[in-house]
Order: C-alpha cells, then sequence, then structure tokens
C-alpha cells in the first residue's frame, strides 16, 4: 500500500521541478491532467501549478479522480488490512519500443496516430516519450533491431496494448487519416473490441476497449 507521507513528497517533489522549469514533469502534466492537455511544454511550465494540482498529478497517477479520493482510499485499504507494513503499488506501465530512426518514428505516432512528444533526449536523439492521454510510449533507438518484422506480423506478436475509450471512434479517426491496420476492428471472443497498427518498424501496437 502506498505511503501518504511519500505521495505527499512526490507532489512538493512535481512542484519544485515546475517552478525549476524541469521540462519532463510537463510530459506528465500534459498526459495526466486533461486541462493541460492542449499545452506545450513551455506554456505548461509558464501556467499556474499549485500543490492542489501537484496533488491531483499524483492521484491521478495512483488511478484516483483526486488527492481526497486517494487519502479515502489510502484510509480504506489501511482499515482491512491485516499487514500493516508497506506493499507495492504500480502505478503506470510505459512499453519500450525498439527503433530504427527516432525521427521517422515520432513523426509517425505524432502526425499519424495523434500522440504528443513528451521529450526527446541525446544529442542525436537516441530516447524519446510519445503520449496521448494518459498512455505512453518509449522510443529507443537501437541501430539494428532484435527481431524479425515479417516473424512480429506473421505471428501478430504485440509490442504494446493500449487500453481505449470509444474504441470505434478512434478506429474510424485512424482509417480517415489513411492509416493501414495490420489488424481491423474485429470482436474478440473475449468481448474486447481490437484493432491493430504496426509501426514503420514494425511494432505492432493493439488498441483495445
Amino acid at each position: 500500500m502506498p505511503n501518504l507521507e511519500h505521495l505527499k513528497k512526490q507532489a512538493k517533489l512535481y512542484l519544485k521541478q515546475h517552478r525549476d522549469q524541469y521540462y519532463p514533469v510537463a510530459a506528465a502534466i500534459r498526459t495526466v491532467l486533461p486541462r493541460y492537455g492542449h499545452l506545450d511544454d513551455n506554456q505548461i511550465l509558464n501556467a499556474s501549478f499549485k500543490l492542489a494540482d501537484a496533488q491531483e498529478l499524483v492521484a491521478r497517477k495512483s488511478g484516483f479522480e483526486s488527492w481526497q479520493a486517494l487519502k479515502k482510499g489510502l484510509q480504506t485499504m489501511s482499515d482491512h488490512s491485516d499487514n500493516p507494513v508497506s506493499k507495492p503499488f504500480l502505478v503506470l506501465a510505459e512499453p519500450q519500443l525498439f527503433v530504427s530512426d527516432i525521427h521517422k518514428s515520432c513523426d509517425f505516432y505524432v502526425n499519424r496516430l495523434g500522440f504528443m512528444l513528451g521529450f526527446l533526449y541525446g544529442e542525436p536523439p537516441f530516447y524519446g516519450q510519445v503520449c496521448r492521454n494518459s498512455a505512453r510510449l518509449n522510443l529507443r533507438h537501437v541501430d539494428r533491431l532484435p527481431f524479425d518484422r515479417d516473424q512480429l506480423a506473421q505471428e501478430d506478436l504485440l509490442s504494446a496494448t493500449i487500453v481505449a475509450q470509444e474504441i470505434k471512434a478512434l478506429f474510424l479517426e485512424y482509417q480517415e487519416k489513411g492509416i493501414l491496420f495490420h489488424q481491423s476492428l474485429r470482436t474478440e471472443p473475449w468481448g474486447a473490441r481490437t484493432f491493430i497498427v504496426a509501426d514503420p518498424d514494425g511494432n505492432l501496437i493493439a488498441f483495445s476497449g
């Protein structure tokens, strides 16, 4: 179970990073807090960002709608816990995709799939992140891809699965943009509706609703 004092410190750290113009925190703010979703990094770092906003950021990353909901949830977990020792709490997964051309990959995810560029790192860049709402994908440049693209396609070997609301609307959005689907929208035997997109390096990204 996450510790409330630790989460309070994390919120204060986010607040300090914002005040210090630490650009990676802008990507987290934009991804998690919808009201900042239309702003770029500089606009976010120059916008008003208070402790209450930082606490909401921590709460949403922990799976709660608000700081008050997080505190109530922690209290409920504490009341029903037989073990007073803090337990690990998984907050977010960020799949890492191996790519041969990081600029080409970023262009695909941003201009074709509607993601936003979180950051690029290195000179020349070899690592980056793209995000759309709460979904994040990390891109890692490699000189030689560690997989066979044909095998990925033939065996439907997924690199990442993104759960989405309004899955049909997302499929139609991509269809209008001329995206070529590895798998069109369909209903799976277990009830989920899915479609799959292949990026320029053959990474298969499944969208599921």
